[in-house]
């Protein structure tokens, strides 16, 4: 079986072959631009998961990847990268199919992203190295001490819809470079994203066992998390599923990184340049119509300029076209079900009858009853205590809010249980780095938005997760530490 955008059944990748689900259940996925069926998919449960274990297990415990040379590993994370910009249109397609994000934003923005993170990983694959280490006894004997860094053993990983292709990058890149089997439950909303990944990894020469992709729905995830013999949990998702997992995981101590929600603040400061952070604000709130984890949802504006600001964003966001992800001029697609977008419609109710002004947007387009459209839309005399402002909506909504000084716009900008992300925009270079100091988030841009990449770590303070992916450190996410002593002398200390 291939997975492409005519693909109307799929199964479970599981041991490197398809199979259905050990049950025979199955679910739909949705079109979120037109509200119509486009495939049913194998819903895996706690069987499959135990089938993909024992499968992974043996793959761990043979080394059928670890008795490759180093470089050879390495060539086929690279020829993965490769897979993936030869098949970048087929991908496209496929995200826009089931994500709805445009065509255009998936196949400049994201899956670039997703072929960088496996030729970094690549580069990385020797890169998990021991150290020699100073070691001191009170006894005439001579020590030698150094560490070694192994594998964890199986990974269960378990990614959200919004992106259906670099979420699993992330996550499978780095614990293929460490030696860790994987198990990947990606959201039910946007299986075949990740079958097809899971498939250009076969074609690439990832050896069967150490991938399983498991679509499903709750029950496959529980499974995952609560597994015995899965030492190690990777989870991008909701705050509250995050503390669900951390509970799950804990009667195992299981090594858990959590990217979890965030309620990002983008600081406008009196100096800065207006026209280039108001174009950078709409793309930091409305790429992939506000379903990203760090987007921008809080514009913190120095009350000087505020008026003027909004305008200029305001004028700009009327510009935008909303419509199906199929059609390269539109901005931004539809959200990802009827479930959020009924969610989303709801938030921009309480925040009128909480006393915001709805400036733009707020409603479906016309003409768009089909599907999940919501026009993108901005709220202005926003308080830091609303619902809006607080709460993460996910969606094409953003709260702009005005500030005094530098200390109010650090204080608006920590008064949240996130520290995913920030911005602040200013031509005082240090000035900005003054407020990068004192902003907890886990990345600051200055003067940009948005801008990621494989080689940077990514994570958040507080409620927005625990550890961090990307960069040399996702590394450590996959590995122990083993430390060993030698004793060099020819007699053995004892103190008996």
């Amino acid at each position: 079986m291939s997975i492409t955008v005519e693909t109307k059944t799929a199964d479970l990748f599981l041991g490197g072959e398809w199979q259905p689900a050990a049950s025979g259940a199955t679910f739909e996925v949705v079109n979120p631009a037109t509200g119509e069926v486009v495939a049913t998919v194998a819903n895996a449960g706690a069987e499959d998961v135990d089938i993909a274990v024992e499968s992974a297990q043996k793959a761990f415990e043979s080394r059928r990847w670890h008795k490759l040379p180093a470089l050879e590993r390495g060539r086929i994370l690279r020829k993965v990268a490769d897979l993936i910009r030869k098949n970048n249109m087929e991908l496209a397609k496929l995200m826009t199919h089931e994500n709805g994000m445009p065509i255009n934003m998936a196949m400049f923005v994201e899956i670039p992203m997703v072929a960088d993170t496996f030729d970094f990983f690549a580069s990385l694959l020797v890169q998990p190295q021991g150290e020699i280490l100073p070691f001191s006894l009170n006894a005439p004997s001579e020590h030698l001490a150094w560490t070694m860094k192994e594998p964890i053993g199986i990974a269960g990983l378990i990614t959200p819809w919004n992106f259906p292709l670099l979420m699993p990058a992330w996550k499978i890149a780095p614990a293929l470079a460490t030696g860790c089997p994987s198990i990947l439950k990606p959201a039910p909303e946007t299986p075949l994203s990740a079958l097809k990944l899971a498939e250009l990894c076969k074609e690439a020469g990832v050896p069967n066992g150490m991938l399983h992709v498991l679509t499903g729905t709750d029950e496959a995830g529980k499974a995952i998390v609560s597994h015995p013999d899965i030492p190690k949990i990777a989870f991008t998702g909701e705050t509250a599923t995050g503390r669900k997992i951390m509970e799950a995981a804990a009667p195992h101590i299981k090594r858990v990184t959590l990217e979890l929600g965030g309620k990002s603040p983008n600081i406008i400061l009196d100096d800065a340049n207006l026209a280039d952070a108001a174009k950078s604000a709409l793309f930091g709130i409305f790429y992939n119509s506000g379903q990203v984890c760090q987007a921008g949802s809080r514009i913190l504006v120095h009350e000087s300029i505020y008026d003027e600001f909004l305008d200029t964003l305001v004028e700009s966001a009327q510009k935008l076209h909303v419509g199906p992800g199929t059609d390269m001029k539109n901005n931004l697609g539809p959200v990802i079900n009827e479930e959020q977008h009924e969610k989303i419609l709801e938030y921009i109710q309480v925040g009128q009858r909480e006393g915001a002004t709805l400036r733009c947007g707020g409603k479906i387009p016309e003409g768009m009853d089909k599907g999940y459209f919501i026009e993108p839309t901005i709220f202005s005399d926003v308080t830091s205590d609303m619902t809006i402002a607080r709460e993460e909506i996910f969606g094409p909504v953003v709260s702009v809010i005005p500030f005094q000084d530098d200390d109010e716009a650090v204080k608006i900008a920590n008064d949240t249980i996130y520290g995913l992300a920030a911005a602040v925009w200013t031509n005082d270079i240090k000035r900005g780095l003054r407020m990068a100091q004192k902003v907890k988030s886990g990345t600051l841009w200055i003067n940009t938005y948005q801008v990621l990449s494989p080689t940077v770590p990514f994570g958040g303070y507080k409620q927005s997760g625990l550890g961090r992916e990307n960069g040399i450190q996702a590394l450590n996410n996959f590995l122990e530490t083993k430390s060993i002593i030698c004793n060099l002398d020819d007699r053995a200390m004892t103190l008996f």
